[in-house]
């Protein structure tokens, strides 16, 4: 897994490049203790060796990434779109922390029944997160591989690969040659378990 350092004093700009990441090692922040999207989607992930690659939460515009709550490896942030973010920001203490909401949600998901349920219903939260209806269609701004699905749904990537082509089939999902961007029929969408 390959990443990026964050600089070690606080900045008002970081721009990342759709699939790259930066690391925010928190054992070396000693001015800032919170990040800001500015733009763009962003998904925050481990780096520990016995979880590499595990989700923890997505980001957008305006949610925040508390550095002082993170776990003594740190985590990463990988920009799914291009993304911009700030490392000078002032954490709200409103009492929403988005990476714990994030969390809760994507273990709800991990417990459903089955791995046609799981997928639905992450789907279905991205969509309502991240994305926006356009006419006929719910639309992701983004795409992610069939492992990162099965990592999210809790199964393999040859499942979630079974489970993508059967919604490809019945024009449930449609991927759009050129385009980095996944539609959904609103239908999978509102049928969801724990649509929100």
């Amino acid at each position: 897994m390959s990443f990026r350092f964050l600089p070690d004093e606080p900045v008002s700009t970081v721009r990342v490049p759709t699939g790259q990441s930066v690391l925010i090692d928190t054992s070396s922040r000693s001015g800032f203790s919170c990040i800001e999207v500015l733009e763009g989607v962003a998904r925050v992930y481990c780096p520990c060796e016995e979880t590499e690659g595990m989700t923890l939460a997505f980001l957008q515009a305006d949610d925040q990434l508390r550095t002082d709550r993170l776990c003594s490896e740190g985590v990463c942030v990988e920009a799914l779109t291009p993304l911009r973010f700030r490392s000078d920001a002032e954490a709200n203490d409103n009492g929403f922390d988005p990476v714990n909401e994030w969390t809760l949600q994507l273990l709800r998901i991990r417990h459903l029944g089955s791995a046609e349920m799981r997928l639905q219903a992450l789907l279905a939260l991205l969509v309502n997160r991240l994305g926006r209806r356009c006419g006929d269609w719910c639309q992701l701004p983004f795409r992610l591989t069939h492992e990162r699905i099965g990592e999210l749904i809790g199964s393999t990537r040859v499942t979630s690969t079974r489970l993508i082509s059967r919604l490809r089939a019945e024009q449930l999902l449609v991927v759009p040659t050129g385009e980095p961007i996944l539609r959904l029929a609103p239908t999978l969408i509102e049928s969801a378990p724990l649509a929100a």
